[in-house]
């Protein structure tokens, strides 16, 4: 378990402020993660790196010469939000355009695409490469929906050497693609692990048994076996790879490939090596060209015992990208590169969003809201632990922590908005976007859009009636339907679509708000509780979805759970 921990929600800031201290000679700090704090040449690519937290040394520490110019780095095992990872690029680009660059999880692809659009509409020229080498997470046929784990590093390394040397960002941005086509990875875990403060870890294994195929968040693996040996365990980690050679890896003897064996967090070093060993021996049998091995923990999972083996097949060019120098806080090759320190700067504190003051009716109903979302935060505080629980059963456990401090955020957002005047409309604005961009993953862009989509229907001009209610919650529901979710996918979606059908039904059958809102919220509610019965289809469960049934989704409990607690403020009379 881990055992080191403050507060178990700033545990990741902390995290981040403790890697820069301990590193001020490679990276500085800035909103969203890590910078280098070294120089570039003016006109390069920049590679901008992340994830989510509980990986090191991915993310931050893979930020320097020869690899990343900048890493976001989002809450424990969610991906950035999209205003860290826009923070994160701007701080790093010098003129040549961004490369992003991640593992292909939903949070991070919704969260790395806003912030792709918001990068690209300030002009700065942006490309992505998402790593998708995890053989266990999707069959060869759909290779696209595999999850990237411990192939990240292949990608980020050669991507940042031909960033390094100069290349445009079509090159670079070719490059990595190649990498990533020629990047495969599996991997076993003997034990599970826990997120700071947690009692029990994500997934347990049993005794003398171990998880094949488990993903770097908490993902239980697809199958189960018996412990082998350690040459064992380099068989089944070799074969399995050896039957998944990518379309452009011709198979003869003499073919050069890079294997990369990877702890997961408490496996020791002496116990890799003798693993190793044995991937050598195996891959020299096969008449396979090892070429500049790892061994070490380079993409972890927290304190999983676990072990995965990558193979990285090369070509003349890979190759010499692959032995180009590198030097970051976790990962150095080659000589040392005399490197000169940006300027000092003064990490600005967070600036407050400007405010269009609202009407008197406006404002009136702003002191609403913003109660609301003091009810929203003190109900997501009181059920964290409960619905990181529920998530762990077939997801990674993060939605309490995530929910926690995206409500945290919008509730700290939404009362400073109010007392500066802003209307309804704006502090519902204002608070999405803090939540959003406190919270990362998914749901923190899901959260975000739907807060700024009441926002938006509510404006600053009116006290809105029950119908304009109505509208708003309508519009809410579009937004988050825009992620992709439709209802039998075991997500929020299956528990906003009834709230909203009953919403505006009873509002155009005359109902007050207050019956309304009641009705809406107990269907919300029958509705979370039926997703228990679902199999889930999107995100990281899907991949085990059976795990899942009877279990409710933890994003539709939340949902639920939330509109009571608004109920108790629309019930207050004004």
């Amino acid at each position: 378990m881990t055992r080191l921990f403050n507060d178990p929600a700033d545990f990741a800031d902390e995290m981040v402020d403790g890697f820069v201290a301990a590193n001020q000679s490679r990276v500085r700090k800035v909103h969203g993660g890590v910078a280098r704090s070294t120089t570039s040449p003016e006109g390069t690519v920049a590679l901008v790196v992340g994830g989510g937290s509980g990986h090191y040394p991915a993310f931050g520490g893979l930020v320097g010469h020869g690899l990343a110019a900048g890493a976001a780095m989002g809450n424990l095992f969610a991906s950035p939000s999209a205003q860290q990872v826009t923070a994160v690029a701007k701080a790093s680009e010098h003129g040549g355009g961004v490369l992003l660059s991640y593992g292909n999880y939903a949070g991070d692809v919704l969260n790395f695409d806003a912030a792709a659009r918001a990068l690209a509409d300030s002009g700065i020229e942006v490309r992505t490469v998402r790593v998708t080498d995890d053989v266990a997470s999707a069959p060869s046929s759909e290779a696209h929906k595999r999850r990237g784990i411990a192939g990240d590093l292949c990608v980020f390394k050669v991507a940042g050497a031909a960033a390094e040397r100069g290349d445009d960002l079509d090159t670079v941005t070719a490059i990595a693609t190649r990498a990533n086509d020629r990047t495969r990875s599996f991997g076993v875990a003997f034990s599970g692990c826990s997120l700071p403060g947690a009692d029990e870890p994500l997934f347990t294994v049993p005794e003398g048994r171990m998880a094949i195929g488990m993903g770097i968040h908490g993902e239980r693996g697809i199958a189960e076996a018996d412990v082998p040996t350690a040459d064992g365990l380099a068989d089944l980690l070799v074969d399995k790879l050896l039957t998944e050679l990518p379309e452009t890896v011709d198979a003869h003897a003499g073919q050069r490939v890079v294997p990369i064996l990877n702890g997961l967090g408490s496996v020791k070093y002496e116990e890799l090596f003798v693993v190793f060993n044995a991937v050598q021996r195996k891959l020299t049998a096969a008449g396979v060209v090892v070429v500049e091995p790892e061994v070490g923990e380079l993409v972890t999972s927290f304190d999983m015992a676990g072990v995965s083996l990558t193979l990285f097949w090369l070509d003349d060019e890979l190759e010499h990208l692959w032995a180009a120098p590198a030097d970051s806080p976790a990962y150095r090759k080659g000589g040392a590169v005399p490197q000169e320190q940006v300027a000092p700067e003064t990490l600005a504190a967070d600036e407050q969003a400007p405010i269009t003051p609202g009407t008197e009716a406006s404002q009136a109903s702003a002191a609403r809201v913003a109660a609301a979302i003091t009810a929203i935060r003190v109900t997501i505080d009181d059920h964290a632990d409960e619905l990181g629980r529920i998530d762990a059963v077939a997801g990674d456990g993060d939605h309490g922590i995530g929910m926690q401090r995206g409500s945290t955020a919008a509730d700290r957002a939404a009362q400073d908005a109010a007392a500066r005047g802003a209307g309804a409309g704006s502090v519902l604005a204002i608070a999405g976007d803090a939540w959003s961009d406190k919270a990362g993953g998914t749901s923190g862009a899901i959260w975000g859009a739907a807060l700024e989509a009441l926002g938006r229907v509510f404006g600053d001009d009116q006290r809105p009636s029950a119908a304009t209610v109505a509208q708003a919650v309508h519009a809410a529901v579009e937004a988050v339907l825009a992620f992709g979710a439709v209802p039998g996918d075991k997500t929020m979606v299956d528990a906003i679509v009834p709230f909203d059908q009953v919403v505006t039904d009873r509002v155009a059958a005359g109902d007050d708000l207050v019956s309304a809102w009641s009705a809406a919220s107990a269907a919300a509610t029958a509705a979370a509780d039926a997703t228990a019965d679902l199999l889930p289809k999107m995100g990281r469960a899907r991949t085990h979805g059976e795990d899942a049934v009877g279990t409710p989704d933890a994003g539709a409990i939340s949902f639920a759970l939330i509109t009571a607690a608004v109920l108790s403020t629309v019930s207050v009379p004004a």
